[in-house]
């Protein structure tokens, strides 16, 4: 799979984006945003899938995460869909399948209500569209354990409540993985990420998104199924499809069926 790095530069020195690109550069293509304490990495199994498809995969790592640097925090969902604006300008794609999953999803919808006209069509992922309080009031002590003692302190509850234990110990080889991942995601990038989740605000108007739209959620991820249903109902003509067995990135625990779930949406590039 042809693999491209590069850093994109944000507005007013706020840090730099790292984009993975894979496939043809020439191809449709597929935007992919990850959750909070992730990197873009969790989508290498999907880009391999949609590039051999005949996708171009575009994968990000959101500012604070990954290869991506996070001078200032960003602290509302409107600034994370400005950085994804800036990527897309600064990589000349007028137009992208968008992909988004927890965060990524989040997002998903601003991005959508702002920016329609740069989207093909939307697939969101382990999302709520809002934070009522009680959702929103856990991220005060998660956000104070990372000030405290770093993000390497919330890794290994964070996966515990995304997979189960079950199934951490079943495969240790993505478990060690994964915490490697989310213990090196910078505090700056944690805690302002954590406080646009916490502002989250879209429900109130996913019915004015008229994109082509699937949404994904794994059956055992708490609340978010019958949150996802809610968005589902509220956005006429949008797809709800939900992964039995699996947590919050069915991606990772359930891949054969979240894969069918988003070549369905997809379709294939010549479908465009």
């Amino acid at each position: 799979m042809q693999t491209l790095s590069e850093l994109i530069p944000l507005p007013s020195a706020a840090g730099q984006i790292a984009v993975h690109r894979h496939g043809d550069p020439r191809a449709p293509a597929v935007y992919m945003a990850h959750s909070i304490l992730s990197s873009s990495a969790m989508w290498t199994a999907q880009a391999a899938l949609l590039t051999s498809r005949g996708w171009q995969v575009l994968c990000a790592d959101t500012r604070g995460h990954g290869d991506s640097v996070a001078h200032q925090p960003p602290a509302t969902m409107q600034q994370l869909v400005d950085d994804t604006v800036a990527v897309l300008d600064a990589l000349g794609l007028e137009k992208v399948h968008y992909v988004g999953l927890s965060l990524g999803g989040m997002s998903g919808f601003g991005l959508a209500l702002a920016h329609a006209d740069r989207l093909d069509s939307l697939c969101l992922c382990a999302a709520r569209a809002d934070m009522p309080p009680e959702a929103a009031a856990p991220w005060d002590e998660r956000i104070a354990t990372a000030e405290r003692e770093g993000c390497a302190a919330l890794a290994q509850p964070t996966l515990e409540r995304w997979f189960g234990r079950a199934f951490l110990d079943a495969h240790p080889d993505t478990a060690q993985r994964l915490l490697q991942v989310a213990a090196s995601t910078s505090v700056t990038g944690f805690v302002g990420c954590a406080r646009a989740i916490q502002g989250l605000d879209y429900l109130a108007r996913v019915h004015e998104i008229a994109l082509p739209t699937t949404l994904i959620v794994g059956a055992n991820d708490g609340v978010l199924p019958q949150a996802m249903a809610e968005i589902q109902r509220r956005m006429a003509g949008s797809m709800l499809d939900v992964i039995a067995q699996a947590g919050h990135l069915p991606n990772i625990d359930q891949p054969a069926a979240f894969d069918a779930a988003l070549l369905r949406h997809l379709g294939t590039p010549e479908r465009r």
